[in-house]
């Protein structure tokens, strides 16, 4: 515990600690590959639209974000898993606090798809001059 008069410590960062902490984030994207079928769904969803998204004739701002609406995606299925693994580690037994839990981490993941549609359907919308330079 820090004193109200000593300075709390700061953390050095290292290179060490960088290349550990990338090692750590790829482990939590294999074993997500691994033990979550949604998220390879999700990834499977990603890897097919992101090329569409960059060889559609829209600027590069609309392509960033019909991306990024992807990445959300994954990063939103990435969070559900790790607080559904947390509660059935925590609470393997059925709970309706935990099965709450468990529904808004999902509501989350439903709420990240309505994103990704809502930008997509915008940025290729018919009056949009995306139409007039595929079909124009």
């Amino acid at each position: 515990m820090v004193r109200a008069d000593e300075t709390p410590e700061v953390k050095r960062r290292s290179f060490r600690n960088f290349l550990s902490s990338v090692r750590y984030s790829i482990e939590g994207f294999m074993a997500a590959l691994r033990h979550e079928p949604s998220f390879r769904e999700d990834l499977i969803f990603a890897v097919l639209l992101v090329p569409l998204a960059i060889i559609l004739p829209v600027n590069a701002v609309s392509t960033a974000l019909m991306i990024a609406s992807l990445i959300l995606i994954l990063i939103v299925e990435l969070l559900n898993s790790a607080i559904e693994w947390i509660i059935d580690y925590l609470r393997p037994e059925q709970h309706p606090l935990a099965k709450r839990i468990k529904d808004m981490a999902s509501a989350a993941v439903f709420l990240s798809y309505i994103n990704c549609i809502v930008v997509w359907t915008i940025m290729l919308w018919p009056n949009n001059s995306v139409w007039h330079r595929l079909f124009g």
